[in-house]
């Protein structure tokens, strides 16, 4: 029945900064920047006259991306916790050549962490940390 995986999103608050942050630092592409409104995205968001600013963005090459994304309207609502173990609990992992730089440069540009390169088996290091808005993400080295 399941033929791949599409993408992944993230709410964000800040549009334009959290599209900047994955572009600049991330090293994501913008793919495609559209704003939605009107009955079908109200239908398949499940909030009546809805309206979402989004930000398709991937890594070159890849067709799988990361899609954040604003909610105008209904003005959203902060998270209620930061506990990475909680129901609904999600994060998106990138894979990264080298897993240090990566970390220093997200660290240095708004990431908040959640725990330094751990090297978790043989060639193989991973971190968690959130994005200036919260969101989980995780950079993978394998070597």
């Amino acid at each position: 029945m399941i033929r791949g995986i599409n993408h992944a999103g993230f709410v964000v608050k800040d549009f334009e900064s959290a599209v900047r942050f994955y572009e600049e630092i991330v090293g994501l592409k913008v793919q495609d920047r559209l704003e939605r409104t009107g009955a079908p995205i109200s239908q398949v968001v499940g909030y009546e006259n809805s309206h979402l600013r989004i930000a398709k963005m991937a890594a070159e090459g890849e067709e799988h991306f990361l899609e954040l994304i604003e909610y105008v309207n209904p003005s959203p609502v902060e998270r209620a916790s930061e506990e990475r173990a909680i129901i609904g609990g999600s994060h998106v992992a990138f894979i990264v050549d080298d897993i240090q730089a990566a970390f220093k440069r997200v660290m240095a540009n708004g990431a908040i962490e959640m725990n330094p390169p751990a090297n978790i088996a043989p060639g193989r290091w991973a971190c968690y940390m959130q994005d200036p808005e919260g969101n989980w993400i995780e950079f993978i080295q394998q070597d």
